[in-house]
């Protein structure tokens, strides 16, 4: 595989890591014309969500906590 291919796949992974989301299902045809360094942009930015995501909900259960 080569590594567009690894890096679309890559996307793929993330955005199905969303848990009680349906599915994503990326034809690699449609970020073929991306360069890896685009492809890479998005895998960061992917990422951030992440991490932004849990740490929103990191702070949220604080909320709960007992001291």
């Amino acid at each position: 595989m080569d590594t567009k291919a690894e890096l679309i796949a890559d996307i793929e992974k993330l955005l199905n890591g969303y848990d009680g989301q349906p599915p994503t299902h990326i034809n690699p045809a449609l970020l073929s014309f991306m360069d890896e360094q685009t492809l890479r942009s998005i895998i960061a930015s992917l990422l951030e969500q992440k991490e932004r995501t849990v740490e929103d909900n990191l702070e949220w259960l604080e909320q709960f906590k007992k001291y």
